[in-house]
């Protein structure tokens, strides 16, 4: 397998940035980590191993970004305005800076795959929802989708409420991000056994607001057995991946 430790500079965060490419070909998938993990976490879960057979064939390859969200939705030392100005930063920093990086880096010009585990899988389907031109593909493990459980109640304050997808997605009616959506893959999964509750309400809020606007999306919802917990994530990705079109 092609493993690369690559890092670069970033403007919008005003540091080096680290990620870790595995793969040599096929349909780049940017991997958020889940809370406080890094970039090296995804392999060292034993993500890509279960992952290796679609690596190997060349159908994709994960790039794992390092994370902020210490310094963002888990900072909270932070007053809530300057937590989510934080994550905009983040945001600026993927959009403007590691997906030209990883395009540079694949020649892969075309839409992109997100996901994540837990804290990722917020990230990976806040950034398809707000960026769909950017991702084609999402795959959603075990998140929770309403910025409340960073920040508790928000006030109004439009910088969370732009990143808390199970708010602005019922007021999303702008064609063509709903075009988008409906042209996209998209999968949501979660357990229902030990530590998942915290992301069920968001998980029923967001399928209801998929159906009621017609955006075709799998809503996969596993077992009583199922846990919030890497195991159930090494099982469930490489499942969603075979019903993917790669």
């Amino acid at each position: 397998m092609h493993i690369e430790n690559l890092s670069h500079w970033s403007g919008n965060l005003n540091r080096e940035m680290y990620l870790n490419r595995y793969g040599h070909a096929g349909i780049p998938v940017v991997v958020f980590a889940s809370s406080g993990g890094s970039h090296n976490e995804y392999y060292d879960f034993g993500m890509i191993d279960a992952c290796a057979s679609f690596i190997e064939e060349g159908r994709v390859q994960f790039f794992t970004l390092s994370s902020v969200d210490s310094e963002s939705w888990l900072a909270t030392w932070k007053n809530s305005h300057d937590q989510a100005e934080m994550h905009r930063a983040y945001e600026r920093y993927v959009i403007e800076e590691a997906i030209p990086f990883i395009k540079h880096k694949t020649g892969w010009f075309d839409g992109m795959m997100t996901t994540g585990c837990s804290m990722g899988a917020y990230h990976a389907l806040n950034f398809f929802l707000q960026h769909p031109d950017v991702f084609t593909k999402v795959i959603a493990l075990s998140g929770v989708y309403d910025a409340r459980f960073f920040v508790g109640d928000y006030y109004n304050d439009d910088a969370i409420y732009q990143n808390s997808p199970v708010d602005y997605i019922w007021n999303q009616n702008d064609g063509w991000f709903i075009d988008r959506y409906r042209q996209a893959e998209i999968v949501v999964c979660t357990g229902l056994g030990a530590w998942e509750q915290d992301g069920l309400p968001s998980f029923y809020k967001l399928k209801e607001a998929f159906d009621q606007k017609q955006i075709p999306a799998w809503f996969a919802e596993w077992g009583h057995d199922v846990a919030h917990d890497w195991e159930w994530w090494r099982k469930q990705m490489p499942y969603f991946l075979g019903h993917l079109y790669l």
